[in-house]
């Protein structure tokens, strides 16, 4: 005879814990009433377990809406990386980036060379440790961070700027593949001139610095950006044959054995 009314009393108690931000606490009350019980909780163990479910509550979807926020897409993790079989790699500097303690020292890191030697994948290991160390991150190829400012409006313009200045870690992969104008080069300067001594800039590129100026012909920006981009930066060099044409090559030859 009393279950509709304690059934009641649960689900006000739920909406109420719900409505004044204690989601975790609410989702597993019953639970947590019923451990409470069996385990004879004082009233500050039932406070700390209530306040630690928060926590870790509130770390999760923090770090879910910064996952969402950086845009990493699918990646392979490190562990699955072959150091052997790029010609050169600085394995050293790039676990160091891997650890993320440059992101303090607002230092930049630029990953030079030809396609297909894991340049993203690096890049998007370094980010997951930055947001997993509770870092705000982007990561955006060049053609999309261009396209994003490249909008009418200099208010909504300010406003995307000022976003790309603020994050912990901006990654900006495929620089230099395209051809831009002008407009685009000054776009990418005032980028990078917001986050000069402020915040890290992670680069992937193909072409070497001073080819930047056919990327971006006519830009008078380029020296200028360049000069701040690599004020405070390591620039390592990856060279070597093409990981997913050799990929490519072995999967070719396994259907053909078949």
């Amino acid at each position: 005879m009393n279950l509709p009314t304690t059934t009641t009393t649960n689900n006000n108690l739920v909406n109420l814990l719900t409505q004044i931000g204690l989601r975790a606490t609410a989702a597993g009350v019953d639970d947590l009433i019923a451990r409470a019980g069996k385990q004879r909780w004082s009233p500050h163990q039932l406070l700390e377990q209530m306040a630690n479910a928060e926590a870790e509550d509130k770390a999760s979807r923090n770090l879910a809406h910064r996952m969402s926020m950086a845009r990493l897409g699918r990646f392979k993790p490190m562990a699955d990386f072959d150091w052997n079989w790029p010609k050169k790699i600085d394995r050293n500097l790039i676990e160091q980036y891997l650890q993320g303690d440059f992101i303090s020292e607002r230092r930049n890191l630029i990953l030079l060379g030809a396609n297909g030697l894991g340049k993203t994948m690096i890049m998007q290991n370094i980010a997951h440790n930055a947001l997993l160390a509770g870092r705000t991150v982007l990561f955006r190829t060049a053609s999309d961070l261009i396209s994003d400012l490249s909008c009418d409006s200099p208010t909504l313009r300010r406003k995307k700027l000022n976003g790309y200045g603020r994050v912990a870690l901006l990654f900006i992969d495929e620089l230099a593949y395209l051809s831009y104008d002008s407009h685009a080069a000054d776009l990418l300067y005032e980028v990078v001139n917001r986050r000069y001594e402020r915040g890290s800039i992670v680069i992937s590129t193909n072409r070497a610095f001073k080819e930047w100026n056919t990327v971006f012909p006519h830009a008078t920006s380029i020296a200028t950006m360049l000069d701040r981009l690599l004020h405070h930066a390591d620039v390592t060099v990856i060279e070597g044959d093409s990981y997913r044409l050799r990929e490519s090559e072995s999967e070719s030859s396994r259907r053909r054995k078949k």
